[in-house]
This record gives structure tokens, C-alpha cells and sequence, in this order.
């Protein structure tokens, strides 16, 4: 009868010992990994809009008023609408740019929300204004009167906006949301954007769309502090001249003029001069962050952009639940057929196959953990369809060293001596198909939006985990079951024996025929 060779040499010894370690490594890797997710309070996979309910909204920028749509517009008004979007007060709203270059999309995603009251409040291009400070106070002034005493409210103050003024908290983060629409043409009350000071502010004379240019700089002449350089167009230029004309002589705070972006101030600085020519210099003491940011509010104001809506979904909780439901269980039935299917036709061998996945199950479920909390990371129904194929590559990878080993066995190798031989000939397949894979995930991921990203980023991931978990977990396993008797010897059961391999049995006995 056929048998499997099982001579063992000291090579053969330490490569075992090379494979206890490596898993003995991945163990704790696992369970640092796990401690950290618990410490970090990440016990709880974020679900995405379609699994948990809510409102999506996509958005496409386009030009307006003869202006090009530029990467810094687009990354400018992601600022703006995410500013809009926590005005509403919901927490885990999530506002991204898609896509590539100036071909982005904003996709705004808000949990548990009717889609009306969104769209009405992303919808809106940002309003960028230039308006006289009439009042300058603290956070939580109650009253625009210099003197308490006899209660007079300065010039353009009514006792309508005195009201408002006093009942405006800027300590109160919900004030500092934005958001505002208010028409240019009345008085408004206003926090600065860190909350620091409460404005009483004027009408609008200026808008950002008379703005030109703007630019941050540094002044090599002077004690080289940041400044902002603004260009104003022609109407601009008349309009700004004739307000910093009528304000530069009137006292504090009524010499300054607000910078507003969706109703909060950006910045207020005092006109020093009357600025008839166009351009005007804003300075302080800007660090270049800070300078680049107003420049980048004030180009904005320049370049407004129109949206054309694209798709609004809205996903009932109810219908998210069902959903998430539907793909454990389709992701479940996808685990259990490779198991059978393991057990059965790989026999004591297919333990690999369910330990593997298993392994691999676990360091993906960390993953989610752990860039949920890291980056933001939100598990949809096309992460999950993403991650139910990669069980499909997972299981491939096992099928090529499977059959790689049985093949070098079959041709007369130890069990030990094959696992190594097979593992060199099989790794090369595994890394070329993942490698494929991945260039399709990430391919998907830079190229699409949506929900196809989702599926793209959850298959990349899951498919350099199959890596992981071959060449750290399954190769070292089968490395470690190569010397027990139960395998190595042939075993009915185990896979390797003469019938599994599919080697001829010879007959132990010599049949006489008499004549």
C-alpha cells in the first residue's frame, strides 16, 4: 500500500518552531489590538446611513457667474456645509468630497433625519457679507447700552435688536453652529466664530462676490506678521470705498466692519483709512494658518458655487435594521457553506480553513472597531457585500495551498517536506490573484462614489487581511498539523490519505489459480 513518508530532519524542526512563533505573535497582536479598542471606548461597530437610517444627500458643484469650480472652492464649501449640517444639532454627520480633482461630489450624510430640511440648508451657496460693527460686546452681554445707567442704545440699534442681542449666548455651542440666511439688506446679531465677542452688525454693502482675489501673505519688510490682501472688482470697489470712507472716522467698535460667512464673524478688523482703489490689506496677528483660512473664506465669497442635487435617500431606522439584518445573514450563510464545503472535501484539513477564517473574521471585526474610531470608518450595506466576497478570496487563497500541497505529496513527498515546497510554489498565486484584488479595490475607491467606495475600501481591507492571515496564521497551522500522526500518517480523516490523494491502493494479498 502507498504511504506517506513521515522522516522529519532538523530543518524540518525549526521551521516548526518559526510557525508556533508566528502564531503565538499573532495572538497577542490580537489581543493588544482588542485591549486598545476597549480603552479607546470603540466596542461598537458605526453603522452607515443605509444600515442605521437617515438622510443622504449628494451634491454636484458647478460654476456660477462665469467662475471655474477649483479643488480649494470644493474643499471650502465642505467647511461651509459641515458648519450648515451641525447647525442641526445631530450628532455622527458626516460631510466628504468624492471623486477626483474638480469632478468631486459632496455627499452629506445625516442620521435620522427628513431629507426636506436638509436639501432646503445644503442647498444654499454660502453668503459671504461685509458689514459696519455697530455694537462689539462680551460673550453674553445682556444689553448693547454703553451706560447701564441710562439705558441709551447706539445709533442704528433698535430696541427690537437690542433684544436679540441680549438674548444671543455666544458661550452657547449651538450658537456658533452658522448657518444663518438673514437678508443682507437688515441688522442682525452676530457671534465671532471662536465665541469670544457678540456683534450688533449693519446691513450689507459688500458681498463676496464683488471680491477679485484674495490672498494670504507675509510682509518681508515689517516684522514679518501674516496679512490678507483682498481685491475687490468694480462694483466692489465702489461700494468698499464708500464704507470704509464712512466709517473710518466714528469711534470704536463703529469703525469696524465684520467679516460675515453664514452668519458668524470670521474676522473684524477697523478701517484705518478710506480704501478707494480696490485693494485693502487685512492685518493682525495672523499666524499662517490663520491667514491662509480667511483668504480661503474670502475667496470663497468670490467664487460662489451652485449645486446641482443629485440623489436624496432617505432610509428609514426600521428599514436600515432589516437591512444590516439581511447582510449578517447572507455574510453568516457565506461562512457556513465554505465550512461544509471544507469539511467535506478537505476533510481533517478544512479545521485550517474554519480556523483561518475565523482568525481572519476576527482581525476585520477589530478593524472596523478601531478605524471607526480612528478615522471616522462607517460599516454599509456595500462594505458588508465588500466584505462577503473577500470570504470568497479568503477561501480561494486556502484552495491554491491546498491542492499545491496535496499535489507535492502525490508525488512522493513527506507531508512535512510538502508543506514548505507547496507553500513556495502556492504563495506566488495567492499574492498575484490578491494582488488583482486590490488594484480593482482601489481602483473603485479613487474613482467611484457612493456606496460602490464603501465596497471598494471594505474588499481592499479584507483582502490584505487574507494576506495577513495566510502567510502568518494558515501556512504556520498546516506547518504545526504536518507533525501530528493523524495527518502525517495518512489518516481517513485527515485528508492525506491514499483515496483523498486520489493514489492507487495496492493489494496486500496474491491470488493462485490452479490448473
Amino acid at each position: 500500500m502507498s504511504a506517506i513518508n513521515n522522516s522529519q530532519s532538523p530543518k524540518s524542526a525549526k521551521t516548526s518552531g518559526k510557525s508556533a512563533k508566528s502564531i503565538a505573535i499573532l495572538a497577542v497582536a490580537l489581543i493588544a489590538f482588542s485591549a486598545i479598542a476597549i480603552i479607546q471606548g470603540a466596542t461598537k461597530v458605526k453603522l452607515g446611513l443605509d444600515l442605521r437610517g437617515g438622510t443622504s444627500v449628494t451634491l454636484t458643484p458647478r460654476a456660477s457667474e462665469g467662475s471655474k469650480v477649483t479643488t480649494e472652492a470644493i474643499d471650502q464649501a465642505v467647511a461651509i456645509i459641515r458648519q450648515r449640517v451641525n447647525s442641526l444639532g445631530v450628532a455622527e454627520s458626516e460631510v466628504a468630497a468624492q471623486g477626483s480633482g474638480t469632478n468631486r461630489q459632496i455627499v452629506i450624510s445625516v442620521p435620522g433625519q427628513t431629507g426636506e430640511k436638509i436639501v432646503q440648508l445644503v442647498g444654499q451657496t454660502a453668503e459671504l457679507r461685509f458689514r459696519q460693527v455697530l455694537v462689539e460686546g462680551t460673550p453674553n452681554a445682556t444689553t448693547a447700552a454703553a451706560d447701564t445707567a441710562t439705558a441709551t442704545l447706539p445709533t442704528g440699534v433698535t430696541p427690537e435688536l437690542n433684544a436679540k442681542y441680549a438674548a444671543l449666548d455666544c458661550t452657547n455651542k449651538s450658537s456658533l453652529q452658522g448657518g444663518s440666511t438673514e437678508s443682507p439688506d437688515i441688522a442682525v446679531v452676530a457671534c465671532e466664530r471662536s465665541g469670544s465677542q457678540k456683534y450688533i452688525l449693519a446691513p450689507a454693502q459688500v458681498l463676496g462676490s464683488m471680491i477679485s482675489k484674495a490672498s494670504a501673505a507675509i510682509d518681508q519688510q515689517g516684522a514679518s506678521s501674516w496679512y490678507v490682501s483682498v481685491t475687490f472688482n468694480g462694483e466692489g470697489t465702489n461700494k468698499f470705498g464708500a464704507l470704509t470712507a464712512a466709517v473710518t472716522s466714528l469711534p470704536v467698535p463703529q469703525n469696524q466692519v465684520a467679516i460675515v460667512l453664514d452668519g458668524l464673524v470670521v474676522s473684524a478688523p477697523r478701517i484705518l483709512g478710506a480704501i478707494p482703489g480696490g485693494t485693502a490689506q487685512i492685518t493682525g496677528n495672523f499666524t499662517q494658518e490663520a491667514a491662509n483660512n480667511l483668504a480661503n473664506v474670502l475667496k470663497y465669497g468670490a467664487l460662489p458655487l451652485a449645486f446641482d442635487q443629485g440623489e436624496v435617500l432617505q432610509v428609514s431606522p426600521t428599514l436600515g435594521a432589516d437591512q444590516l439584518h439581511a447582510g449578517l445573514l447572507a455574510g453568516l450563510l457565506g461562512f457556513l457553506l465554505v465550512f461544509i464545503y471544507s469539511l467535506l472535501y478537505y476533510k481533517g484539513l478544512g479545521i485550517v480553513t474554519v480556523a483561518s477564517l475565523l482568525v481572519a473574521s476576527a482581525i476585520t471585526y477589530l478593524s472596523f472597531l478601531l478605524l471607526g474610531e480612528w478615522i471616522g470608518f462607517t460599516l454599509t450595506l456595500a462594505g458588508i457585500a465588500g466584505a462577503i466576497v473577500a470570504v470568497g478570496i479568503t477561501a480561494d487563497s486556502f484552495v491554491v495551498f491546498f491542492e499545491r500541497l496535496r499535489d507535492e505529496v502525490r508525488e512522493g513527498r513527506s507531508l512535512r517536506s510538502a508543506v514548505e515546497s507547496g507553500w513556495v510554489k502556492a504563495r506566488h498565486t495567492i499574492i498575484v490573484a490578491d494582488m488583482v484584488s486590490m488594484i480593482a479595490a482601489v481602483l473603485l475607491y479613487f474613482f467611484a462614489v457612493g456606496g460602490v467606495r464603501g465596497f471598494a475600501f471594505t474588499l481592499g481591507l479584507t483582502t490584505l487581511i487574507d494576506l495577513l492571515v495566510v502567510f502568518v496564521f494558515t501556512h504556520p497551522l498546516v506547518s504545526l498539523l504536518a507533525r501530528i500522526p493523524f495527518f502525517a500518517n495518512g489518516n481517513r480523516w485527515s485528508g492525506f490519505s491514499p483515496k483523498s490523494l486520489g493514489l492507487k491502493v495496492e493489494s496486500d494479498h496474491t491470488e493462485n489459480m490452479k490448473g
